[in-house]
């Protein structure tokens, strides 16, 4: 991050930068904590989830609000301004990922407190591994000011949507063998396609990195020309 003259404009910008790393921690230990809950009917580590995801909606405000004062007081340009948008894109994006690991909790607390009886069995962890590996790097590269991840990202992020209908199919074809099954394999179906849009989020996020190094917007395009670019 450039060096500015005011020492002031320096901390206020860092300290934006941490408090969206710290809001992307919490996030992150909201989706482990939402998968291992589903994997072993952790009852109170899931409504701990429920509880957080509150703390990240307050923490997306008060970055927001921060972040606007400084556009309104400091009126930066070129990267401080980047810098800046960049921000308030990675904390919506980390809210709607919160979102996500709620609905998962959700889901596991329905499936532990019925009947988990004719719940199929699914493994989701490639899956989960993979978009927290993807959310990892969108953050790396945020704290490093690197935006070389992205496409690795984007081939994770094709992987996890192969991950995905891999899943849909063995679920349906569940649901064909056994129709006692239906209900349990739907919520199942939710928790999968929560994990696919965190993939989704996380690549929005390794993009919104290569926009503020690089002044580049490289949405919607192949991996070849995004390769050329970062």
């Amino acid at each position: 991050m450039p060096q500015h003259t005011s020492k002031e404009f320096d901390k206020e910008l860092e300290a934006i930068r941490t408090s969206v790393l710290e809001l992307g921690g919490l996030v992150e230990g909201m989706i482990r904590s939402a998968i291992s809950g589903l994997d072993d009917g952790n009852i109170a580590l899931l409504r701990d989830v429920l509880h957080r995801e509150k703390q990240v909606n307050r923490m997306e405000v008060d970055i927001d609000d921060r972040c606007n004062h400084v556009i309104a007081r400091r009126q930066p340009t070129a990267y401080d301004l980047r810098f800046v948008l960049t921000c308030m894109k990675m904390i919506r994006d980390l809210e709607r990922i919160g979102d996500e690991a709620e609905k998962i909790a959700r889901m596991a607390l329905f499936i532990h407190e019925s009947n988990a009886r004719f719940t199929p069995r699914v493994e989701l962890s490639a899956m989960f591994d993979l978009v927290m590996k993807m959310m990892h790097q969108s953050l790396d590269g945020f704290a490093r000011n690197d935006s070389s991840s992205l496409a690795e990202v984007i081939r994770e992020d094709i992987a996890v949507d192969d991950q995905f209908r891999n899943t849909l199919r063995l679920l349906i074809s569940y649901m064909i063998e056994d129709s006692r099954t239906i209900s349990r394999s739907i919520d199942l179906l939710f928790v999968a396609k929560a994990l696919e849009r965190i993939g989704d989020h996380s690549k929005n996020m390794s993009e919104h990195v290569v926009y503020m190094v690089k002044g580049r917007d490289v949405r919607h395009q192949d991996i070849e020309d995004v390769e050329k670019q970062v």
